[in-house]
């Protein structure tokens, strides 16, 4: 059976995910990419280093957001959401997002992809030194569709 998802079960996913992928559209060029992320709600929370997708999103912030939970071919769930970048560059935005973004992810941070840190640092430590772009986007539309069998 192929349905709609409601907007409880669309919160329930993008609550309970950590990778999505982001669409973004600049200069004839369309991106899509996967992403670790926080939701809060209202905002998607990420951090990267400079590069393509920050590039294209800087040029052209209206992007799109897909998170899916794949159980088999035929049992998945799918949420695909429209909002805009904005990309933080207070220490207090910055700090704020990272604090949401860290308590959500460094549970399962253990390869060589993910933050490398000694069992004696704090979380804050951690965060304080992060570089690169912390940024958030705005969620303002979200549809879902499952199918099951």
């Amino acid at each position: 059976m192929l349905g709609e998802l409601n907007s409880k079960q669309i919160e329930h996913i993008l609550h309970s995910s950590i990778i999505g992928r982001i669409g973004c559209h600049a200069e004839d060029i369309t991106y899509v990419v996967p992403v670790t992320y926080a939701y809060d709600g209202t905002h998607v929370y990420g951090h990267t280093k400079d590069g393509m997708k920050i590039d294209m999103m800087r040029k052209n912030p209206i992007i799109c957001f897909e998170v899916d939970v794949i159980d088999n071919m035929s049992n998945w769930r799918s949420v695909i959401a429209w909002g805009t970048f904005e990309e933080l560059k207070t220490p207090y935005e910055r700090k704020n997002a990272m604090n949401i973004l860290m308590d959500k992810v460094m549970p399962l941070m253990t390869g060589e992809t993910t933050i490398s840190h000694s069992m004696s640092d704090s979380h804050q430590s951690t965060i304080e030194s992060m570089k690169g772009v912390v940024y958030r986007i705005e969620l303002t539309k979200k549809t879902g569709r499952f199918e099951k069998t």
